[in-house]
C-alpha cells in the first residue's frame, strides 16, 4: 500500500567531495585541468592518426576509437562535477540521471570490448605475424569496432531499463558524485530483483568475457615472447604492447576496485577516489601513455609539426 502511494522523485541530490570552500576550489582547478588535458590529448590522438598515413593500421584504428570513447566518457561526468563544485546544492534531474546512466554504461562497456579487440590485435601481430594482414583486415577491424559499440549500446539500454523499474520514495540522495546503477539500486525502495539480474548478467556475460579475451591474449603473447631466443627480439616484441598493457592494467584495476570492493562508511573516501580514477583520470592517462611510450606516435607528431 505504501508503495502504491509513492511519489516518484523528480531530481536526485548528489554527495559531493567536501563542503570546505577552499578544498572545493582546489578540486575545481584540478578537475578542470584534468578535463582540458583529456580533451586536448584524445582529440590530438584522433587528429594525429587521421593526418598521418603511416598510422593507418589496425592498432591505431582501435586507438582512435578508444580516444573517442574516452573523450565521451569524460564529458558525461566531468563537466557536471565541475558545475557541482561551484554550487551549494548538488543535484541532477531524474531525466538527466537516466541519460547519464545510459551514456556512461554505453561507453564504459564499449571501452571494455575495444581494449579486448586491441589485445586480440596484439596477439595476432606477435603470435601469428604472417597471418596478420589477412586476419586483421579492414573489414575485420570495422566489425570488431562496430561490435564493441553495439555491445555497449545493449548494455546502456539494459541498465536504463533496469533504472526505469526502480522507485525512489523515502530518499533521493545518491551516495556518489554522479548517477550510476549500484548506488541507485541501494537507494531504491522498490523490488530490485530485475535490476540485480541485469547488472549481474551484464557483468558476467559482457565484462568477464572481454576480460578473458584480454587475459588469454596476453598469456599467449607472454609465452610467445619467452620463446624468442634473442634479448633484442624479446624487447622489440614486448615494446609493441606495453602501452596497451599499461592502459588495460589501469582501466581494469580501477574498475575492479570501484565495482568489486565492498563499500563501508569508513572506506567511502577511498572508494570515492577510486571512482575518480576510473571516471575522470583514466580517460586523461590513455593518450599520455600512448604518446609518451609509443615511438611511432612521437615520430608522427614530429613529422606533423615539421610540416607546419
Amino acid at each position: 500500500m505504501a508503495q502504491s502511494n509513492c511519489t516518484q522523485v523528480t531530481q536526485f541530490s548528489l554527495v559531493g567531495f567536501t563542503e570546505e570552500p577552499l578544498t572545493q576550489g582546489n578540486l575545481f582547478l584540478l578537475f578542470l585541468l584534468t578535463y582540458l588535458v583529456t580533451i586536448v590529448g584524445n582529440l590530438g590522438i584522433i587528429i594525429l592518426i587521421r593526418a598521418s598515413p603511416h598510422l593507418h593500421s589496425p592498432m591505431y584504428y582501435f586507438l582512435a576509437n578508444l580516444a573517442f570513447v574516452d573523450l565521451c566518457s569524460s564529458t558525461i561526468i566531468t563537466p557536471k562535477v565541475l558545475v557541482d563544485l561551484m554550487l551549494d546544492k548538488k543535484s541532477i534531474a531524474y531525466a538527466g540521471c537516466v541519460a547519464q546512466v545510459f551514456l556512461f554504461q554505453l561507453f564504459g562497456m564499449t571501452e571494455c570490448f575495444l581494449l579486448a579487440a586491441m589485445a586480440y590485435d596484439r596477439y595476432v601481430a606477435i603470435c601469428h605475424p604472417l597471418l596478420y594482414p589477412l586476419v586483421m583486415s579492414p573489414k575485420c577491424c570495422f566489425q570488431l569496432v562496430t561490435g564493441s559499440y553495439l555491445v555497449g549500446l545493449t548494455n546502456g539500454v539494459g541498465q536504463t531499463i533496469s533504472m526505469s523499474t526502480l522507485s525512489f520514495c523515502s530518499s533521493s540522495t545518491i551516495n556518489l558524485f554522479f548517477c550510476d546503477i549500484p548506488p541507485l539500486i541501494s537507494l531504491s525502495t522498490s523490488n530490485t530483483t530485475l535490476s540485480h539480474i541485469i547488472l549481474t548478467t551484464a557483468a558476467s556475460l559482457l565484462g568477464v568475457s572481454s576480460s578473458l579475451v584480454v587475459l588469454l591474449s596476453y598469456v599467449a603473447i607472454i609465452l610467445t615472447i619467452l620463446s624468442i631466443s634473442s634479448a633484442q627480439g624479446k624487447r622489440k616484441a614486448f615494446s609493441t604492447c606495453t602501452s596497451h598493457l599499461t592502459t588495460v592494467s589501469i582501466f581494469y584495476g580501477a574498475s575492479c576496485f570501484t565495482y568489486l570492493n565492498p563499500t563501508s562508511d569508513s572506506s567511502r573516501g577511498a572508494d570515492e577516489w577510486a571512482v575518480v580514477l576510473y571516471t575522470i583520470v583514466t580517460p586523461m592517462l590513455n593518450p599520455l601513455i600512448y604518446s609518451l611510450r609509443n615511438k611511432e606516435v612521437k615520430e608522427a607528431l614530429r613529422r606533423l609539426l615539421k610540416m607546419k
